[in-house]
């Protein structure tokens, strides 16, 4: 069986074992698929950086040429610089963090080092600000991608705000450069971890690999 690489790109506060992508791979590695997830804390969590992100994304795509390209979260936002960067591989955008950094920066309190719960490590880290306000310059959105997407986005996110998504989307839509099966699917019950829905999830991802 030929195997087909899923690139996986996790979200804020997360790590390759979290566990959509263990889900994940119960359902789509016995059916021919690899799914590669590296690590996007780079250098560090504590001084994360977007332009390190995007570089490991880009290298690990020249490493194993994906079929599928996944963003959870902030790591659609990494999905979509790599794509603008050249990787030509189909999306999938899991409740893709738009605004990210702005919408942070304005509740944050002032101070240069701040405490967030680390998903991945199980424990409270803290992260300088200047990752917030970097992001907040930080326009992913600014165009609709190269490759073929689809963007699954919960009613119920309470994280990213869906009418700003769904406004995003319609921007794209209306340039008339959206690749050919490109897709908004709006997940009714889906929070912003879409959990409950990795069949979806594993479902959109066959169809993005089998259709390229």
């Amino acid at each position: 069986m030929e195997r087909r690489s899923v690139l996986y790109l996790h979200g804020f506060a997360s790590s390759p074992q979290g566990r959509k992508i263990a889900l994940l791979r119960e359902r789509l590695e016995p059916s021919g698929f690899t799914i590669v997830a590296p690590d996007l804390n780079a250098p560090s969590f504590e001084r994360l950086d977007f332009e390190a992100m995007v570089r490991i994304a880009l290298e690990a795509a020249a490493v194993h040429a994906p079929s599928v390209v996944v963003g959870s979260s902030l790591g659609a936002l990494v999905a979509l610089a790599a794509d603008r960067r050249g990787v030509d591989a189909p999306l999938v955008l899991l409740a893709p963090a738009l605004g990210f950094g702005a919408r942070w920066t304005e509740k944050l309190p002032e101070a240069e080092r701040l405490p967030f719960f680390h998903h991945g490590a199980g424990e409270e880290k803290l992260i300088h600000r200047a990752f917030f306000e970097s992001m907040a310059r930080e326009d992913a959105s600014r165009e609709p991608p190269r490759s073929r997407v689809v963007v699954l986005m919960g009613r119920q996110d309470e994280s990213v705000p869906y009418a700003l998504v769904e406004d995003v989307w319609c921007r794209w839509v209306a340039t008339k450069r959206l690749p050919g099966g490109s897709r908004f699917v709006e997940v009714p019950t889906g929070d912003h971890g879409l959990l409950d829905h990795v069949d979806l999830i594993a479902a959109e991802i066959r169809e993005a690999a089998a259709v390229d």
